[in-house]
């Protein structure tokens, strides 16, 4: 810092005590620092903190995510311990957002751990039906009390109210935080699995439960396997549909479950059977709340639902997108192929999109062979820009354009056992192919008639000599503007995964004549274009 300075930027003052940036403003709002203008804090109150506050413990770049991205969380553990012990020096909402900060890339990752944003928790809770003095609540996956606290800004006692973790420090921030908020010494917030408690019976079960569980943690494969046959389910669930199985399980009927989940609990094929699950009761909101977490580009998307059965297809659900909001009946996702929860479609493209599989159709499932491009193992190693003797011309799936496919500009050696992955050479071969970008947020074919070689960011379609819908075509219809429009309100997703395309409904008996022509093929199938570029059914 400049000698005579009188303020420092937010930015500045992160770097020089060596925390984020999230922290110091945390320390701002709780009155650690003194604001100075938008962007910056005066000196005099940071160098006060720095010595008398955060000085004690000596916040060293282990104890911060934004020095390196690994950390002994052994370590790690003693050093919050120190803090809480230290009592009212720091603010405990402050000293939970300065633990969840100091938390590495890699852990979380490893944990499935992403702690939720307060303003998430505070749309998520849904007390509505809940009689707040008497209901017992519990978050499984506590972390520092977001939702437990929310419960009971909400009016729920704090004796009813459970929590358990496996982060003993979470815990302890968790069970001050109850204190300072309501002078209650809570014995019923405590370190643990939840997915082990349940299996184990000595449980209570609970009116109310909300948590955010983790996603995607890394489980051994036979624990995995035992806690998904207590269930009933397939062992290759991830942790975050484990936990959904679990908190149903010690929920109370008519109690009510919240829980904020990845985007692909409503439409990966992996998570069928828990929207299965899901389908069977009253759900009462689905809400996309975008990618709330930093470094995490998967949406979360949150689910609340009554532990009620539903036989009504025709129950309404809330569904909020993007400040839009949808009124959808169970059935139209019960429909959906492999109930898919598109909470992102309105009631009009639900209409088009039933009104779409009601209509007699072929898919791709069973009718075609499937590849991957040449997994090199090494692109650096093998990949260059010049053909030169012994090199063949090789393309990317950004080569693939609605235009057609770009000039080469990459070769590898022609030795195909070089390489890491490489499919039977007839797909590359073939007189006539089908290849489509992998990474990509649109559907996009090329059809291939030069026996070419792709990179494994194509895959590759060959249809059956069988399929009535000559390769060509084929692959002119998966990259028209109305196959996207359908294949974005099923799965809105940035992969194009065969799964998906193989439930795509293709409407064989309107595809005649040399060339595919889109607006024919609409009118066939008793739809109209909308100006907004959207389709509905012909009245």
């Amino acid at each position: 810092m400049t000698v005579g300075q009188s303020k420092i930027s937010i930015n500045d003052a992160a770097l020089y005590i060596g925390v984020s940036t999230a922290t110091i403003r945390n320390w701002i709002k709780t009155g650690y620092l003194e604001k100075v203008g938008k962007n910056y804090v005066s000196i005099k109150s940071l160098e006060k903190f720095h010595k008398e506050v955060a000085g004690i413990d000596k916040l060293n770049k282990r104890a911060n995510k934004s020095q390196r991205d690994s950390h002994d969380h052994g370590e790690l553990t003693e050093l919050f311990l120190k803090k809480l012990k230290q009592g009212d020096i720091f603010d405990l909402s402050t000293l939970a957002q300065e633990y969840e900060d100091s938390l590495s890339n890699s852990f979380r990752n490893k944990e499935g751990i992403y702690y939720t944003p307060s303003d998430i928790v505070d749309d998520l809770i849904d007390f509505s039906k809940i009689d707040t003095d008497n209901a017992v609540f519990c978050d499984p996956c506590c972390g520092s009390g977001n939702f437990i606290i929310a419960a009971l800004g909400a009016g729920i006692k704090p004796m009813n109210v459970y929590g358990y973790d496996t982060d003993p420090i979470a815990v302890e921030i968790t069970k001050k935080r109850i204190y300072e908020k309501t002078g209650y010494k809570s014995d019923n917030i405590k370190v643990g699995d939840f997915l082990e408690l349940v299996i184990s019976g000595k449980n209570r079960k609970f009116d109310c439960i909300f948590t955010n569980p983790p996603w995607g943690k890394k489980l051994p494969i036979n624990r995995k396997k035992r806690i998904a046959s207590y269930f009933g389910i397939k062992s290759s669930l991830d942790t975050s549909a484990l936990f959904f199985f679990a908190c149903m399980k010690l929920l109370k009927d008519n109690g009510i479950l919240g829980l904020l989940l990845p985007e692909s609990f409503f439409n990966i094929t992996t998570f069928e059977e828990a929207r299965s699950e899901v389908l069977r009761y009253k759900i009462k909101r689905v809400i996309d709340y975008g990618k709330p977490f930093k470094g995490l580009i998967t949406k979360a998307q949150g689910l609340v639902i009554e532990k009620a059965y539903c036989k009504d297809d025709k129950y309404k659900i809330e569904c909020c997108h993007q400040k839009n909001i949808y009124i959808r009946t169970v059935g139209s996702f019960r429909n959906n192929p492999k109930k898919i929860i598109n909470l992102y479609c309105s009631y009009e493209d639900e209409q088009v999109i039933s009104h779409l599989f009601s209509i007699p159709h072929l898919t791709l499932k069973n009718n075609g062979k499937w590849a991957l491009g040449i997994v090199t193992g090494n692109n650096k190693k093998f990949i260059i820009n010049k053909r030169k003797q012994g090199y063949i011309p090789v393309y990317k799936g950004s080569d693939i354009t609605r235009k057609g496919l770009k000039p080469v500009s990459s070769y590898i050696p022609s030795d195909l056992s070089l390489y890491q992955q490489v499919a039977p050479i007839e797909f590359y071969q073939a007189d006539e192919k089908l290849v489509y970008k992998f990474i990509s947020s649109e559907l996009c074919f090329f059809y291939d008639t030069g026996k070419r070689y792709f990179l494994n960011s194509a895959n590759i379609l060959i249809p059956n000599k069988a399929f009535p819908v000559k390769t060509e075509m084929l692959g002119e219809l998966l990259s028209s503007k109305f196959m996207n429009w359908l294949f974005k309100k099923l799965f809105n997703t940035h992969k194009i995964l065969r799964g998906d395309l193989e439930l795509l409904p293709i409407h064989v008996q309107f595809l005649e004549g040399a060339n595919f022509d889109e607006d024919r093929y609409i009118a066939n199938l008793g739809l109209e274009r909308t100006d907004d570029g959207t389709y509905r059914v012909k009245k």
